[in-house]
């Protein structure tokens, strides 16, 4: 018999990708979105039906943070991951047979600024700020309740290459401005400031990176990849770090990503010219400026070989693939 899968928030570029993968591997795969078309976050009914058997849940549902984190976008960022995550946690209970394994999105945003050493799962420390919070309310509706049928798993990804993220890198890079970007002083604001039930953080944050802020990243081949690991290996749960073995920094990146794109020259770009850039762009520079270093130390420990390890290979597929 074919199995069922349920990929949720399954209409971005992850999740058209997951679905084709779930099809190729034998899954009958149930779409659930805001409009379907197999099953709609506002009808509970036909969310329990699709989770009622399925062997497989994986939750992608959320607005993205490709966005001005404006009063409104900061409010849908957070509520689309909580209400659907806790959504999917009533269906799950209220089953008769429950999924045998839950994927839930994550961030690997959640981990603090980092410069002096890499975060992993046994030891990293979480940060303070609007998207770590979101990531601590998502995870936490997550492992609410007792589920004792579902094994539950966090995917904490780094910067996906291949989609939204790495264009709007490369596209940086093409207009001539590719060079590193340089955090400092800039006006504080109130768009970075906690958010939920516990909210952290205090006035924007301020490092004098030089351009070697950490940049820890994954290729979506790699998430397709990782996912098909975790569906095997029954003794994975809780949070897991989906990032590329080999990190790099923000200096090292721009420069990859100009070589992919052909242009030889880049500017480079301290945070009074960033700011009003990625303004332009609609977009946020934490994207940039934030110093993440995760290291996949479940993945790796249980023997998950990647296809991307290194940014440059991937950085020229994601850019030609795009």
């Amino acid at each position: 018999m074919r199995r069922r899968a349920v990929v949720a928030g399954w209409n971005g570029f992850i999740g058209h990708r997951l679905v084709a993968d779930l099809s190729e591997r034998g899954y009958d795969v149930v779409r659930v979105g805001r409009t379907g078309p197999d099953a709609r976050w506002d009808d509970p009914s036909a969310l329990a039906r699709a989770v009622d058997d399925a062997d497989l849940v994986v939750n992608l549902a959320g607005k993205s943070v490709g966005c001005r984190y404006t009063e409104a976008n900061r409010d849908e960022i957070l509520r689309s991951r909580v209400a659907t995550t806790r959504a999917l946690r009533a269906s799950i209970e209220a089953a008769a047979t429950p999924p045998r394994l839950w994927l839930n999105a994550s961030t690997a945003t959640i981990y603090r600024y980092a410069t002096d050493r890499p975060q992993t799962e046994s030891d990293g420390e979480l940060g303070t700020g609007f998207s770590v919070d979101v990531a601590r309310s998502w995870e936490r509706e997550l492992f609410a309740g007792d589920l004792p049928g579902t094994r539950r798993v966090a995917l904490r990804m780094a910067i996906v290459l291949g989609g939204p993220a790495s264009d709007l890198l490369a596209r940086i890079a093409r207009l001539g401005v590719g060079g590193p970007q340089h955090d400092g002083w800039w006006f504080q604001h109130r768009r970075y400031r906690g958010i939920g039930d516990e909210p952290t953080g205090g006035p924007v944050p301020i490092h004098r990176s030089g351009g070697r802020q950490r940049f820890s990243w994954i290729h979506v081949d790699d998430v397709l990849a990782a996912i098909r690991f975790l569906d095997a290996h029954d003794e994975l749960t809780g949070p897991v770090n989906l990032s590329a073995p080999h990190p790099s920094d923000n200096r090292t990146l721009m420069a990859e990503l100009r070589r992919a794109v052909g242009t030889p020259v880049g500017i480079p770009t301290p945070r009074w010219l960033l700011e009003p850039a990625l303004w332009a762009l609609r977009n946020e520079s934490e994207l940039v400026l934030k110093s993440r270093w995760v290291l996949p130390e479940t993945l790796s420990a249980a023997g998950f070989d990647f296809v991307w390890p290194d940014m440059g290979p991937a950085i020229d597929d994601a850019v030609g693939r795009r």
